[in-house]
């Protein structure tokens, strides 16, 4: 995949496949992503990865077939990042997941959609016939952004997350299909 070069008002990035060297920066920003939102999985610190672990995942993802690591930098920094997961099992072999984290202060300047498009671009071109997501229900923009690209809803797990309100949220299971 080619670098792709985007400019969204006062801001330039660049979309790529994620390199080993990478890993450090990786490391620092998934943390920081997981402080900024609620939308993740995670809290701060959770499922850490490590320099070492980010490298093992970039390598594997960049010679497996059905996966795909991309990243956005600005001006050297890396500002955001995408995952596409393919499974080792042969009856999952045709799917792949598909992740995404923007630092906050990049929000509005569509680093997650070109890192979706080009994800997507990705899937069509390399037979793979659905790509999954969980995105959680209080995320209206990322929904109707996934809507938008061509994902449905495949269904609801209920009550999946607690929140730092004390209230339980669900999770909405999207897929796309080529």
């Amino acid at each position: 995949m080619e670098n792709l070069i985007y400019v969204v008002r006062d801001l330039s990035y660049v979309v790529r496949v994620a390199q080993e060297a990478d890993a450090k920066a990786l490391s620092q920003v998934r943390l920081q992503i997981d402080g900024e939102t609620e939308y993740l999985d995670r809290e701060q610190g959770e499922g850490y990865l490590s320099e070492s672990d980010f490298k093992e995942l970039i390598h594997k993802d960049r010679t497996e077939a059905n996966r795909l690591f991309l990243v956005a930098e600005s001006q050297g920094a890396i500002i955001g990042f995408s995952r596409c997961a393919g499974s080792d099992l042969k009856r999952l072999s045709h799917q792949v997941e598909f992740g995404v984290g923007v630092l906050k202060d990049y929000w509005g300047y569509r680093v997650g959609k070109e890192l979706l498009q080009q994800s997507i671009h990705w899937f069509e071109n390399n037979r793979i016939l659905k790509i999954t997501l969980r995105v959680l229900e209080t995320n209206e923009k990322a929904i109707e952004m996934y809507k938008r690209s061509g994902f449905e809803v495949e269904g609801v797990l209920k009550k999946d997350k607690r929140l730092s309100d004390g209230n339980y949220y669900s999770t909405i299971l999207m897929a796309r299909f080529t």
